[in-house]
C-alpha cells in the first residue's frame, strides 16, 4: 500500500484541516471509510450554510469540485498503483464544476501496460467510493479506445475534451489530448455542426421554449447548457482552455461576457439551491421548488405579485438574454467556421441592407445611428423576403448596441408606424419576425407595454407561458389558421381568416388581449387603454380602432359563455349574440378565442371545447340572420324537436302513444335543452325498459354509453342515467365516473313527474379525449355506477385517490357565489375551488345536507383549480330567495370544500 499521508497540494481548502485527516487515516483509530464519511458530511454540511448565507456560488462550486480532488486523491492512495494508470475527471467535474448533488465523472485512464491485478484495486476504489456516497459515473479505459468512441460520439469527444488529471501520471492525459486536437478528431467544422444539431435537438425536446412552467434550468433554451455550448464550440475553433481567455479578442463584447458570466451565476444559484432542496440531482425548476427558492433570495409577495412570480420573472428575463446572446455567439462561430474560406455572394436590396449569401447584415456600421428607422426595417425586409434566412452576427451585434434608440420619439414617427403596420401586413414571416424582435429586444421597446410582460407569469397550471410568451403563441395561431392544415383541425377559423377584411385588426388584438395581465384589477379592461392608444399611434380608422378595442375588451367573452352557460337555451344565445352585435365581431371574436385557448396550454383545445365553441358560432350566426329584434320563440323550439324526434321513433317502430306517455311526465326545459336525436335515444331506451318490466324484469335502473355523433355535444362520451330520483344519485354517478379517472364536463339534470331523474354526463379521460369506440371501457362504466346506484339509499363512498403532485403545490381557498335571476327558475350557485379527487362527490354531499335539487352543472378545471357553475333550487324545485340564508350556505360551502383540500395534502 502507498502512504496514505501523501499531501494533496492544490490550492488551500480552508474549511478542510488535511493535516488532520491524515493523522486518522494514519492512526488507523478509525476504519478508513468512517473517516472519508465524516469529512464529507462535514464539508457537506459546510458549503450548504455558506450557501445559505449568500457566499458567491461559484466559490461554492469550484471549492465542491477541489475538495472531492482531495478525497479521490487520499482514496486513491489507498491501493497500490503500478506506472501507467491515472484518475481523471471528465465532463462538468473535468471543468472544475461541482454542484451538491452533480455527477462525479471519472475516468481511469491507461497505457494498456498496467498489471491485470490492478483490475481488482479498481473495483475496490469503486466499491469504496460508491459506500462513501458519491455519486460516481466511471470508466476504465485505454487511451486508444477512448479516442475510438470520441471519434464515434460528440457527446465522449466534449467530456474528453474538459478532461484534467485529479492523481496519477499526467502524461497519460496528455498523450489522450493530443489525439483529440482539431486536426486529428473532430475538426471545428464538423465539431460546430454536430454541436448545433445537438442543440436544436435539445431545445426541441424542450418545448423550444424558455418558458414553460417548470423549466429544466440545464437544457432548456437559455439554460447553462446553452453557455456550456457557447464554450465548447469557441474553445475548440479557438483552441483555448477557458473563455476568459477569449477577452479582448473579437469573439465577444465586454458586455456579453458580463452577460454570460452573471447569467451563469444565477443560474448556478438556482441549481445549487434546487440541488439541496431535492436532495438530489433535480435540473427541473418544479413548483415544489420555485416557492421555497423565492423565498431563500428575498423575494417577497407584492401588491400585483406573488414572491414566485417575482422569481420566475427574473429567472425568465435571464434565460431570455442568454439564448439571445447563445444567437448571437453561435452565429458569429458559424460565419467564422463554416463560411470561412467560402466565395460569398453579395446582393444589394437598399442603401442600408444587403444579402450575404441568404443572409442579410447592414451595408456600413452607422446605419441604425442615421436612420433609426432601419431597425423596424430589417425585419419588414425579411418578412417580405422568405430568402433571408438569418440575420449576419455583425448586425445583431449593432441592433443590440442601438436598441436605446427606439424611444418616446421614435414610436410617435409616423414613418416608424407605417413600418410596423406593414409588418403585420406581410403575408408571410410574420410571428417569425415577431419572436425575432422579442428575442433581440425589439418589440419590448418599440411598444412598452409589451415590455413590461415580458417574461411575466402566473403562478398556476393553466398559464403555461409568460405573457408575452402566450402572446406571441396567439399570433402564430392566428397566422396558422390560413394553412391548409387548418381546415382539417380548425374549419370555422380557416374559413373566417380566408375572407377576414383586415387580419391585421386580429393581430394586433392578440398582441394586445393580454397586455395588462399583472397590474392588478380586470386585464381585460385596463387594456383596453393601451390599444386605443396603439391604434391612434398607427392611425387606425376609428371603425377599427372600435373594432381592436371591443375584441381585447370581449375577448374571454366567448370562452365564457360556451363553457360556462347553457347555450342549448336560446335567450343565452340571443343575450351572446346582442353582445357580438354582427357577423364580423363574431368572426373575429372567434378566431381570437380559438387562437387564445390553443396558446394558453396545449390541453385545453379538445374536441368538446371545439364542439361547444361551434355550437355557440354556428347557433350565434343563426340569431343574427334572424335578426336580433326576432328572439326565437321557446314554443316553437319545443314543437319543432318533439316533431322531428317523433319521426325518428316512428321510423323506428315504437308505438306513438307510448311515446307521448313518456313524453308528458318531461317538462319543457328537457324539450328546449335536449337535441331530437338525444331525446328519440331517451325514450327508446325507456320504453324497452318499461317494456322488460312488464315481462318479469324487475330492472329499475338504465344505464346507457354512447360517443356523441356529429352536431351538439361531439366530442365527448356521453352517459346516460335513468333511475328512480333519490336523494344520492348525483353523489353516486360523479364518485363512481370519479373512480373511472372520467372527467365530468356538463351534467343535464331532469325529474319526470313519473318521480324517475333522466340525467345526461359528458365525459372525457385524462387526456381529453373522448373514450372513442371501446366497448369494454364503456361496458365498465355502465357496471360501475350500476353498482354505485344499487347502494344509492345508503351512500357514502367519497373518492381517496392520491392527490397529483402538481395539485398539492396550490393552496387554493375556495369562493362560492349564490344569485337568483328573477327571470330564472333556478338559482345560480358558482364554485371555485382547488381541483382535488371525489370534489363533485364532496359538493353532492353538501347539496344532499342542505336539502338542495341540482337541476344542471357545468364543470371546468383550469389547472390547478376547478371553476364550476351549478343550477340549484330548494327541495320543492324554488329558487334560493333568502339572501341571509345564501350567504351562511356559501360560507358552509367553502368551509367544508377548503377542509377537503387539507386532508388531500
Amino acid at each position: 500500500m502507498q502512504l496514505a499521508n501523501t499531501p494533496y497540494f492544490e490550492r488551500p481548502l480552508f474549511f478542510f484541516d488535511q493535516g488532520r485527516f491524515r493523522k486518522a487515516l494514519t492512526e488507523g483509530v478509525k476504519p478508513p471509510l468512517t473517516i472519508f464519511k465524516d469529512a464529507f458530511a462535514a464539508a457537506d454540511t459546510q458549503m450548504a450554510e455558506r450557501f445559505r448565507e449568500g457566499e458567491d456560488v461559484r466559490t461554492l462550486v469550484h471549492e465542491r469540485a477541489l475538495f472531492i480532488d482531495c478525497l479521490l486523491h487520499y482514496a486513491w492512495y489507498q491501493y497500490d498503483w503500478p506506472n501507467g494508470i491515472s484518475l481523471l475527471a471528465v465532463g462538468g467535474y473535468g471543468r472544475g464544476e461541482l454542484h451538491p448533488h452533480s455527477d462525479i465523472d471519472l475516468l481511469i485512464l491507461t497505457d494498456g501496460s498496467a498489471a491485470p491485478d490492478t483490475i481488482d484495486n479498481i473495483e475496490r476504489l469503486v466499491a469504496f467510493l460508491w459506500d462513501l456516497g458519491l455519486d460516481i459515473g466511471h470508466s476504465v479505459r485505454t487511451i486508444d479506445h477512448c479516442l475510438e468512441l470520441a471519434a464515434e460520439d460528440i457527446t465522449v469527444a466534449t467530456n474528453l475534451m474538459e478532461c484534467r488529471t485529479v492523481v496519477g501520471d499526467d502524461s497519460l492525459r496528455e498523450r489522450l489530448t493530443e489525439g483529440l486536437a482539431p486536426d486529428k478528431l473532430w475538426p471545428a467544422e464538423q465539431f460546430f455542426s454536430a454541436k448545433y444539431a445537438e442543440q436544436c435537438d435539445r431545445h426541441n425536446k424542450q418545448q423550444a421554449a424558455e418558458y414553460i412552467l417548470e423549466p429544466n434550468i440545464k437544457n432548456s433554451p437559455g439554460g447553462l447548457r446553452d453557455i456550456q455550448t457557447i464554450g465548447w464550440v469557441a474553445k475548440r475553433y479557438f483552441q483555448v482552455r477557458t473563455l476568459k481567455q477569449l477577452q479582448g479578442q473579437g469573439f465577444f463584447t465586454e458586455d456579453e461576457f458580463a452577460i454570460l458570466q452573471s447569467g451563469e451565476d444565477f443560474l448556478w444559484r438556482v441549481r445549487y439551491g434546487l440541488h439541496l432542496l431535492a436532495g438530489r440531482a433535480e435540473e427541473r425548476l418544479l413548483f415544489d421548488y420555485q416557492r421555497e427558492l423565492a423565498k431563500q433570495f428575498g423575494y417577497v409577495d407584492s401588491g400585483t405579485q406573488l414572491a414566485v412570480e417575482q422569481f420566475m420573472h427574473n429567472y425568465y428575463r435571464i434565460v431570455m438574454a442568454l439564448r439571445e446572446l447563445n444567437d448571437v455567439l453561435l452565429q458569429f462561430l458559424n460565419e467564422a467556421i463554416l463560411q470561412r474560406g467560402q466565395h460569398q455572394v453579395v446582393k444589394p436590396i437598399n442603401e442600408r441592407f444587403q444579402l450575404r449569401d441568404n443572409t442579410i447584415e447592414v451595408t456600413q456600421t452607422r446605419v441604425f445611428t442615421e436612420t433609426p428607422s432601419a431597425l423596424l426595417e430589417i425585419f419588414v425586409l425579411m418578412a417580405e423576403k422568405p430568402e433571408i434566412r438569418d440575420v449576419r452576427a455583425s448586425t445583431i451585434r449593432l441592433i443590440r448596441e442601438h436598441r436605446h434608440l427606439i424611444d418616446e420619439r421614435f414610436r410617435a414617427d409616423p414613418c416608424n408606424a407605417e413600418l410596423f403596420m406593414q409588418l403585420l401586413r406581410s403575408p408571410r414571416g410574420l410571428s417569425t419576425q415577431l419572436s425575432r424582435m422579442t428575442r433581440y429586444g425589439i418589440l419590448g421597446r418599440y411598444l412598452p407595454e409589451f415590455g413590461r410582460v415580458t417574461g411575466q407569469m402566473q403562478h398556476d397550471l393553466f398559464h403555461i407561458y409568460t405573457v408575452d410568451a402566450h402572446t406571441l403563441q396567439v399570433v402564430r395561431n392566428m397566422r396558422a389558421f390560413r394553412s391548409p392544415e387548418a381546415w382539417q383541425k380548425f374549419p370555422i377559423a380557416a374559413e373566417i381568416l380566408s375572407r377576414m377584411r383586415k387580419p391585421e385588426l386580429l393581430y394586433i388584438a392578440g398582441l394586445y388581449h393580454d397586455i395588462a395581465k399583472g397590474r392588478g384589477g380586470d386585464h381585460s379592461k385596463l387594456g383596453v387603454a393601451d390599444a386605443d392608444a396603439f391604434c391612434r399611434r398607427h392611425q387606425l380608422p376609428g371603425r377599427d380602432r372600435r373594432l381592436v378595442c371591443w375584441l381585447v375588451e370581449k375577448h374571454l367573452l366567448m370562452s365564457h359563455v360556451s363553457q360556462k352557460q347553457d347555450i342549448s337555451d336560446p335567450e343565452v344565445v340571443h343575450d351572446f349574440a346582442r353582445e357580438v352585435g354582427d357577423r364580423e365581431h363574431l368572426d373575429y371574436l372567434y378566431a381570437l378565442t380559438v387562437a387564445d385557448i390553443n396558446a394558453t396550454n396545449p390541453d385545453l383545445w379538445n374536441s368538446w371545447r371545439a364542439s361547444l365553441m361551434r355550437q355557440l358560432y354556428q347557433a350565434t350566426q343563426r340569431a343574427l340572420r334572424r335578426g336580433l329584434e326576432n328572439p326565437i320563440d321557446r314554443e316553437e323550439i319545443i314543437e319543432e324537436t318533439r316533431s322531428q324526434a317523433r319521426n325518428m321513433l316512428r321510423a323506428m317502430g315504437l308505438p306513438i302513444g307510448a311515446v307521448e306517455n313518456i313524453w308528458a311526465q318531461m317538462g319543457e326545459d328537457y324539450f328546449v335543452r335536449e337535441s331530437a336525436d338525444n331525446i328519440t335515444w331517451h325514450t327508446a331506451a325507456i320504453h324497452q325498459l318499461h317494456s322488460s318490466r312488464g315481462r318479469g324484469n324487475q330492472k329499475d335502473t338504465l344505464v346507457l354509453t354512447r360517443n356523441s355523433g356529429p352536431g351538439e355535444h361531439d366530442g365527448a362520451t356521453e352517459v346516460f342515467v335513468y333511475t328512480p330520483d333519490r336523494a344520492n344519485v348525483f353523489a353516486a354517478v360523479v364518485t363512481g365516473l370519479d373512480m373511472l379517472n372520467l372527467n365530468i364536463h356538463d351534467a343535464r339534470l331532469y325529474s319526470s313527474a313519473s318521480g324517475y331523474t333522466l340525467d345526461t354526463f359528458y365525459v372525457l379521460d385524462e387526456s381529453g379525449q373522448p373514450l372513442l369506440d371501446e366497448p369494454r371501457r364503456l361496458e365498465q362504466i355502465r357496471n360501475t355506477l350500476q353498482r354505485e346506484l344499487a347502494l344509492v339509499e345508503d351512500y357514502s363512498k367519497v373518492i381517496q385517490r392520491r392527490t397529483p403532485r402538481r395539485l398539492k403545490m396550490f393552496e387554493l381557498e375556495s369562493r362560492a357565489q349564490l344569485s337568483t335571476d328573477p327571470g330564472n327558475h333556478y338559482s345560480t350557485l358558482e364554485i371555485t375551488s382547488a381541483d382535488r379527487p371525489g370534489l363533485l362527490a364532496r359538493i353532492a354531499r353538501i347539496f344532499l345536507a342542505h336539502d338542495l335539487r341540482l337541476h344542471n352543472a357545468k364543470i371546468s378545471t383550469l389547472g390547478e383549480r376547478v371553476e364550476d357553475i351549478f343550477h340549484i333550487t330548494d327541495a320543492r324545485g324554488q329558487p334560493l330567495l333568502d339572501e341571509a340564508a345564501n350567504r351562511k350556505l356559501e360560507e358552509v360551502i367553502c368551509r367544508e370544500l377548503d377542509a377537503h383540500q387539507i386532508n388531500h395534502q
